[in-house]
């Protein structure tokens, strides 16, 4: 018999971790993706060409071996732990552009709270030395910059609507990065994101990949939020990404998402699943109108530092941005 060769991707690593894999065996004219390299690494997988004569019988770790000893023991399921990277460097130097709610959430930066944030190093006993000011010269040799600046969304307002005013604060800001930090990577949070994530990118001369907009991880966070509320399951028990701009033409991706690892199309109905969508694409549009005077800052602030630890490598896997 003729066998066809395999596209190896990410996902067939992450099954063989489920399995508790320690190899997975190439057969000639197979093609292995670089994620799936990636995911092999980082599981700690050895990729072997083969056909092997022996094969190796596969390896089940102690942690797995326990967790499925305890699983056929009781039917309450056991969440996985978060992948951790392998060895996360530091981002020395930071800047926040924006003391609004989002950046304040990050970092604090503006000087009577950094200052603040300072004396509070004497009890908590952190290194980081934090500093506010109005000068954007503050951000020079910055690895990172987060934007957050730009006034924010009110009720009945579009992100489109806030175009003609947050552009003009971003391309000044843009100016300024590229002549103080020009070897940074710059992470969009302001609104309207995508639109302004391409003033950026004009604005500086960077490359693609060193201008990110913050939404896939903020509303892949909704989304899996949404489907756990639905499904009556705690968010760890749930997997789910979203794709697509910021806003109402953003795509949740169902055909992908898991809940207690099974299709979540065999956990909920069509509806119930257009529900979590709708509430999704909705979410900061909810926040909103409960907040009457801004938007969300919690979750895009925690949705930023998820793009932080990436950047530092303390985060394994592909996020969506």
């Amino acid at each position: 018999m003729t066998r066809s060769p395999r596209v190896i991707g990410a996902e067939h690593i992450t099954d063989a971790r489920r399995r508790g894999r320690q190899v997975m065996e190439v057969l000639p004219g197979d093609i292995v993706t670089q994620l799936a390299r990636e995911a092999a690494e980082n599981s700690r997988i050895t990729l072997i060409d083969g056909p092997l004569e022996n094969p190796t019988i596969p390896q089940i770790d102690g942690d797995i071996a326990l967790q499925r000893g305890l699983y056929r023991r009781s039917p309450k399921w056991i969440a996985p732990k978060p992948s951790q990277g392998k060895s996360p460097s530091a981002i020395s130097r930071l800047a926040l552009i924006g003391a609004g709610g989002v950046g304040l959430n990050i970092a604090h930066l503006v000087e009577a709270v950094a200052l603040d944030l300072t004396h509070a190093s004497g009890i908590t006993r952190s290194g980081a030395h934090v500093q506010g000011g109005t000068d954007l010269s503050l951000i020079t040799n910055a690895q990172v910059v987060v934007i957050t600046a730009g006034r924010p969304r009110s009720p009945g307002m579009s992100r489109a609507d806030l175009m003609t005013i947050n552009r003009r604060i971003i391309q000044s800001i843009s100016e300024s990065i590229r002549i103080h930090a020009p070897d940074s990577i710059v992470i969009v949070v302001t609104n309207p994101l995508d639109e302004m994530t391409m003033t950026v990118l004009e604005a500086t001369g960077f490359p693609y990949h060193r201008v990110l907009g913050m939404a896939g991880t903020l509303d892949s966070g909704r989304f899996r939020w949404s489907l756990a509320q639905k499904a009556g399951v705690p968010v760890s028990d749930v997997e789910a990404v979203t794709l697509g701009s910021h806003g109402g033409e953003m795509v949740p991706i169902v055909s992908t998402a898991l809940i207690r690892n099974k299709p979540i199309t065999t956990v909920l109905s069509d509806d119930e699943i257009q529900e979590c969508v709708e509430t999704t694409v909705r979410g900061g549009e909810s926040v909103v109108a409960l907040r009457k005077t801004g938007s969300a800052t919690l979750a895009p602030a925690h949705a930023v530092c998820e793009l932080l630890d990436a950047i530092r490598g303390a985060r394994p896997g592909a996020l969506p941005v």
